[in-house]
């Protein structure tokens, strides 16, 4: 079970970001505590595992995080903690692996998170590709720029043009605006303090990355930056973000006995791999399948929860499975184009999102969480809601 999921106020990175100069492991530490916090019922003891993700694995994200964080984070230390790597998909995996563990019998308890500063770690940092990838052309040189990647679903669904692209980009802004509005985005936000040296300390509150008041004429002008006189601009693509996610995830007789509320419950999940030069396509495969495997078809989705990684993987998705490009069941809060893409963390957000639409819509039984993932992947999480008037 979903016990509860909560996030820091995702950041734009650089020298001029919200956590410029914030360590990521304060990220998570502050996530865990918060955790920690809402939960009162839940006795640090308890809790059996925690995993947290990070795709670069490296200075203040290194050291097996998953731990190291845990101690900072004052949990006795007792308790154990590993790290993760599936790229944008590692706190979905994070989730799915410690999920596997409560089903198995391993875990009562374990909280499941990624973390990602981009700013710090720029994506790539310290990597050495094998050169046999290309030598032996065992993937094209695009598959390595995520950019590049977006371009050539472009080009595999010339139906899915610029416009519709900016069109979704808009759209994405604008929901993010309205929810902000109306209060659905901060009761899940935990305040994080950060110090900058010439301006001394100040308190994060809320997502920097949206840009309300997005316009299709504002877009339009935007630049190409993959491909001359391409599709991809820096409008219909999520960002580069600092941020970190946790959740708590308990057997159901676990989660009575301590008093916590689920507010959502694991069906399936999946993961499947794609050619890595259009790994936007990867959540159409990891879809069917973790549909396949619940006994579920996507007209028994009443809500879907996608990474935007680019607007034009989300759309893609959306024509295989005959959706609308404005459906009201996609993302109603927005997605990642407003709130930012911290890579590994980002499954969590989602799953955050989804839990929170779950308690005010006792009408949808099934929801989705699903991402494209870097080097040809994609993931999907099928949960259901226990709040589903139905089940009553």
């Amino acid at each position: 079970m979903f016990v509860d999921g909560v996030r820091t106020p995702f950041g734009r990175s650089g020298p001029k970001g919200l956590y410029a100069e914030t360590r990521a492991d304060d990220l998570v530490v502050r996530v865990i505590r918060e955790l920690m916090r809402r939960n009162p019922g839940l006795p640090p003891e308890r809790v059996d595992e925690v995993a947290i993700a990070a795709t670069t694995q490296i200075g203040d994200q290194g050291l097996t995080i998953g731990r190291s964080a845990a101690v900072l984070a004052g949990l006795p230390k007792t308790v154990p903690g590993y790290a993760v790597d599936r790229m944008c998909a590692g706190a979905m995996t994070a989730v799915t692996n410690v999920a596997g563990g409560v089903a198995f019998g391993a875990y009562d308890v374990a909280i499941a998170g990624g973390v990602e500063h981009m700013g710090r770690h720029p994506m790539g940092e310290g990597v050495d590709p094998n050169p046999r990838f290309l030598s032996e052309s065992l993937v094209d040189g695009s598959a390595l720029i995520m950019g590049m990647t977006a371009e050539n679903l472009h080009d595999r669904y010339p139906d899915i043009t610029k416009e519709r692209a900016d069109a979704y980009a808009v759209a994405s802004q604008e929901k993010v605006a309205k929810a902000y509005a109306n209060g659905r985005i901060q009761p899940d936000l935990v305040p994080m303090a950060a110090r900058k040296a010439a301006e001394g300390w100040g308190l994060a509150t809320e997502d920097e990355p949206p840009r309300p008041g997005t316009t299709m004429e504002g877009l339009a002008g935007l630049k190409t930056p993959f491909r001359a006189h391409g599709r991809v601009t820096a409008g219909n693509a999520a960002g580069l973000n600092d941020g970190a996610t946790g959740c708590v995830i308990a057997a159901a007789d676990v989660a009575a006995e301590l008093g916590l509320t689920a507010k959502m419950r694991l069906v399936s999940y999946a993961f499947a791999g794609v050619d890595p030069e259009v790994m936007g396509v990867g959540p159409i495969p990891s879809t069917e399948r973790a549909l396949r495997l619940a006994g579920l078809g996507i007209g028994d989705i009443g809500l879907i929860e996608i990474n935007e990684a680019f607007a034009v993987q989300v759309l893609a998705f959306l024509g295989h499975f005959g959706i609308a490009d404005d459906d009201p069941r996609v993302n109603p809060y927005g997605g990642a184009i407003a709130f930012g893409h911290p890579l590994a963390s980002s499954g969590v957000r989602l799953m955050t999102q989804l839990a929170r639409q779950f308690g005010e819509r006792p009408d949808v039984r099934y929801g989705i969480t699903t991402m494209c993932v870097g080097m040809g992947m994609g993931g999907t999480v099928i949960w259901e809601n226990p709040a589903w008037e139905g089940a009553k």
